[in-house]
């Protein structure tokens, strides 16, 4: 008696397909699209290889050789890009804590208020001698220098008090003082008889926000001056 045999249930693509789901694409760019396109043209090469002349040890080796190469390059790249990323989200943190700080950078002016004003140098490298003077720019006319004598590289913040001559008094038996608003200012620095390029009058501003964006990184709104990076801030006061 012949014995029959029932077919087999129907099952659909849709269940394979789930029960066996397709390997994700590597990224490309990624270790391993890098690493899978290398593998093919090697597996390709070898297939196609003169059997009279096949590719010796030495030309496999070398070759394997690039792979761990490019593989270790692309590893470096990932990992910088997180260090970066890590930079990035510490100085946003730093630059936050600086919103309504004064800050000294690189500018041309001081503003006299009340008889108070704040500015700054830059000495770029060492000086024997570094003066500030300070220009009333509605007259053109320099109003005062400040030596400071020689001064090693760095930053020195000063404090102004519009006192031109503390010899001068008014009326009232104090010193006369120069009125307040915006005075020019600019450097002379010197080592020798050569005058020093990277001597930079600063100007004071305060921070009243931070700005982050992948482009330009984390930057800082200042209400004289305007937007500025980080690199910019030469002393947080």
């Amino acid at each position: 008696m012949a014995t029959v045999t029932a077919p087999p249930p129907f099952v659909s693509q849709d269940l394979l397909n789930a029960v066996n789901p397709k390997k994700a694409t590597a990224a490309e760019g990624s270790v391993e699209a890098d690493t899978n396109k290398f593998l093919t043209l090697l597996v390709t090469q070898l297939k196609n290889q003169d059997p009279m002349n096949p590719l010796d040890n030495a030309q496999l080796t070398s070759q394997l050789a690039q792979l761990s190469t490019v593989t270790g390059v692309n590893k470096l790249n990932t990992t910088l890009e997180s260090l970066k990323s890590s930079y990035q989200a510490s100085e946003s943190l730093q630059a936050a804590n600086m919103i309504g700080h004064g800050v000294l950078v690189e500018g041309d002016y001081v503003r006299l208020q009340t008889g108070k004003g704040i500015m700054g140098v830059d000495v770029g490298s060492d000086a024997d001698s570094v003066k500030l003077i300070i220009t009333d720019p509605s007259t053109g006319k320099d109003v005062q220098t400040i030596d400071l004598g020689a001064q090693k590289a760095g930053t020195v913040p000063l404090a102004w008090d519009g006192v031109v001559d503390a010899t001068r008094v008014g009326a009232d038996g104090l010193p006369v003082t120069l009125k307040d608003g915006k005075y020019l200012i600019r450097v002379v620095a010197t080592r020798g008889e050569d005058i020093l390029k990277d001597a930079k009058a600063l100007s004071f501003d305060s921070v009243a926000s931070v700005t982050t964006s992948a482009k330009d990184g984390v930057q800082l709104n200042l209400p004289t001056r305007g937007v500025v990076s980080m690199a910019d801030i030469r002393q947080i006061l």
